[in-house]
């Protein structure tokens, strides 16, 4: 039983993943190369969902003592599945409305980009704390490496199915696409919602409700949940959890700032169509998968989380190094192999630094531990996108050559991946719980904010 609920949680992550492939695979290169959007402006779409990132602490925490109907994650996953799988399904109408209204457009994808990040950050933050509720300690590990590669599968299955639907791009066939692969997300995400999350007893509900302070319960419970900028307060007081939340952010912005580049780059340099670059997230989640398996199967037995995490940090600064030299000497031979280590290193990375992540929590504030890093996941996307749009489009116009702007930003992104290693060798996780405030100081580090 234990095995199929692992699975059914890995159905909400494909379901999330899906929409990922649409726009950071697909759309992206249609945006910029096809439609000649500018680069700036499809980074401040793509990443405006992410300025709303510090939802998931709120989020997290609500939902720990807030549950509704008897669930305390199930409504939140659902309306989040709703938000971000119904927001993709409306970016190819806003991206063909921009190249011929670009006001209009613009204004109607803060809405179709909004209501795609917000249900993201609905839907990751709910389902990564049901994995760990659901989940013993000691089996974490394991649940998370299925639910990743179960996402990995996904992202290689959907990159290749949307690349052969889209051989011949046409406006129309990209809406049809999104279409359906919009209703496969939604039908997934359900199946795997549905009874997954077993209902409070009534006697455990009762006591929930009695603790609200209209109801005369306990003061300090509430007390202890009372603000967003209280939950802040809490981890950010931490040494360790400070120093793995900017940790997080570089390492992050350096290894998935790129995701609206690669597909749009290959075109641009290589002269690649919209179903070869759409194979390029194909590439990237094979190498990825790999490294999972052999992180799971092998590297996990001889080396230690964060041993895995600077191996997969040094692996995937090398693919970037890979993909900058194969447009400055202009081979795309050596473009492939980047994004393939790229993936690889991406993979070691993910699997270690998500078991770093869920060590990184207590018990007793698994949500906002869980929103609180989810927070600089998507952060850390928000900056290297925008980062990497506005760098591409300045260095192209100031040096008139738009495979100078792309090199300058791989470039930036090595640099930033080997500056996060720097703050991984501060992060001991002994230490961040031999000093993580009991309930009673954070009780009070709440009154206090």
């Amino acid at each position: 039983m234990a095995i199929i609920r692992t699975v059914r949680l890995g159905m909400l992550h494909v379901a999330v993943a899906i929409t990922f492939v649409l726009i950071n695979g697909v759309l992206n290169r249609v945006m910029i190369h096809d439609l000649g959007i500018l680069a700036t402006v499809v980074a401040v779409l793509v990443v405006l969902p992410y300025l709303l990132s510090p939802l998931q602490v709120w989020v997290g925490q609500h939902s720990d003592t807030h549950p509704i109907g008897g669930y305390r994650r199930t409504p939140y996953i659902a309306l989040g599945l709703l938000l971000c799988i119904g927001g993709a399904a409306l970016t190819p109408h806003v991206a063909l409305l921009m190249a011929r209204s670009s006001v209009p457009g613009v204004l109607l994808g803060l809405l179709a980009f909004g209501a795609w990040g917000i249900g993201y950050n609905l839907a990751v933050v709910g389902y990564l704390s049901l994995a760990s509720d659901l989940s013993e300690e000691r089996y974490r590990s394991r649940t998370i490496a299925i639910m990743w590669f179960m996402m990995i599968v996904s992202i290689i299955v959907t990159a290749i199915v949307t690349g052969r639907a889209l051989a011949q791009y046409t406006p129309e066939l990209l809406v049809r696409v999104f279409n359906w692969a919009a209703l496969i997300a939604l039908g997934i995400g359900a199946l795997g919602l549905a009874g997954l999350e077993p209902k409070m007893p009534r006697r455990e509900r009762a006591a929930t409700d009695a603790l609200e302070p209209s109801a005369g319960g306990d003061p300090s419970h509430a007390q202890s949940r009372v603000s967003q900028r209280a939950a802040l307060r809490v981890v950010l007081s931490n040494p360790q959890a400070r120093s793995f939340f900017l940790y997080l952010i570089l390492l992050l912005a350096a290894i998935l700032g790129q995701d609206i580049l690669l597909e749009p780059y290959g075109a641009q340099q290589f002269g690649m169509t919209v179903q070869q670059t759409t194979q390029l997230t194909a590439t990237w989640g094979g190498a990825t998968l790999i490294a999972l398996l052999l992180q799971g199967l092998l590297l996990s037995r001889w080396l230690s989380k964060k041993a895995g995490a600077l191996l997969g940090a040094l692996i995937a600064t090398a693919g970037l190094l890979l993909i900058a030299a194969s447009g400055i000497a202009d081979a795309q031979a050596l473009f492939v192999p980047g994004v393939f280590a790229l993936g690889f290193g991406t993979g070691i990375a993910t699997s270690t630094n998500l078991g770093l992540m869920l060590d990184m929590t207590t018990p007793e504030q698994v949500g906002l531990f869980i929103g609180a890093w989810g927070v600089a996941d998507a952060l850390a996307r928000g900056v290297g996108m925008l980062l990497g749009g506005v760098v591409r489009d300045i260095v192209t116009a100031a040096s008139g050559s738009a495979s100078s702007g792309y090199i300058s930003v791989f470039l930036i992104e090595a640099i930033m991946l080997a500056a996060s290693l720097l703050l991984l060798r501060r992060v001991n996780v002994r230490a961040f719980r031999s000093t993580q405030p009991t309930l009673t100081e954070l009780v009070a580090l709440a009154g206090d904010a």
